[in-house]
C-alpha cells in the first residue's frame, strides 16, 4: 500500500509534514508513505529543505495521494508540463487535497460538480475555478476529500487510514499524537468530521 504526498516547491510543512507522521502510525510491512516531489530536493515556505521519497509519476500509481499545499501552487497550476505529469485517478485511487492543494485538483478536473474545502487564502481561487466551497473543515465525495485550515491535515490522513485499514486504526493513529489529558476529546472531534464519509463511502 502506498500512500503519496504531493510536496512542491513553497510547501507548507504542517500540511506534508504532519500527514506524513500520522500515516506512519500504521505499523506493517506493506505501508509506505512518501513525500512525492517535481524535484530531487523542494524548499517549505519557511526555508525548510527535503529530499523526495518518491517522483510525481510514481505517485500516479499510488493507492492514495494527498496534495498539500504551499506559496507557489498557483506557480504549479499554471505549469502547464508540471501539472501534465500529475496523473489521478479517483476510480482507483483515494485523492485527498489540503489547502491550495484542492485548486490543484480543481484544475485536473477532479472536483468537477462537487463542493471542497479550502483556507480562505485559496477560496476564491478555488471558486474562480468553478468549484463551491464549503465553510467547514473536511468534506468528502466517494474518493476524493479535501480540507481547509493548516491543522485539518490530521483529518485528511484519518480518512485515508480509515479508508484503507479501518476506523480503529484512524482512531489508534489519532491517540497517538494527540496531546495528553485530551485524547479522547481529540480523536472524538476527529472522528466527528470524518466518520459520515467513510461510512458512506464503499469499500475501496
Amino acid at each position: 500500500m502506498h500512500i503519496a504526498i504531493l510536496t512542491f516547491d513553497g510547501f507548507n510543512e504542517l500540511d506534508s509534514l504532519i500527514a506524513l507522521g500520522i500515516l506512519n502510525r500504521i505499523r506493517k510491512p506493506d505501508w509506505r508513505v512518501s513525500l512525492a516531489c517535481p524535484l530531487a530536493e523542494v524548499t517549505s515556505m519557511n526555508g525548510v529543505v527535503i529530499r523526495a521519497q518518491a517522483t510525481l509519476e510514481e505517485a500516479s500509481a499510488a493507492d492514495a495521494v494527498i496534495v498539500g499545499s504551499g506559496r507557489q501552487t498557483r506557480d504549479v497550476v499554471a505549469d502547464a508540463a508540471l501539472m501534465a505529469r500529475i496523473r489521478l485517478d479517483p476510480s482507483r485511487q483515494l485523492l485527498a487535497a489540503q489547502c491550495s492543494g484542492t485548486l490543484i485538483l480543481a484544475k485536473l478536473g477532479l472536483l468537477n460538480d462537487v463542493s471542497a474545502c479550502t483556507d480562505l487564502t485559496t477560496k476564491p481561487w478555488v471558486q474562480e475555478a468553478g468549484v463551491r466551497t464549503l465553510d467547514q473543515p473536511f468534506v468528502a465525495n466517494g474518493n476524493v476529500a479535501t480540507a481547509g485550515g493548516c491543522l485539518a491535515s490530521q483529518y485528511l490522513a484519518a480518512w485515508v487510514i480509515a479508508r484503507l485499514e479501518g476506523v480503529d486504526a484512524a482512531c489508534a493513529a489519532l491517540d497517538y499524537v494527540a496531546p495528553v489529558g485530551e485524547k479522547d476529546e481529540y480523536v472524538e472531534r476527529a472522528m466527528k468530521n470524518i466518520l459520515p464519509f467513510v461510512d458512506a463511502a464503499a469499500p475501496v
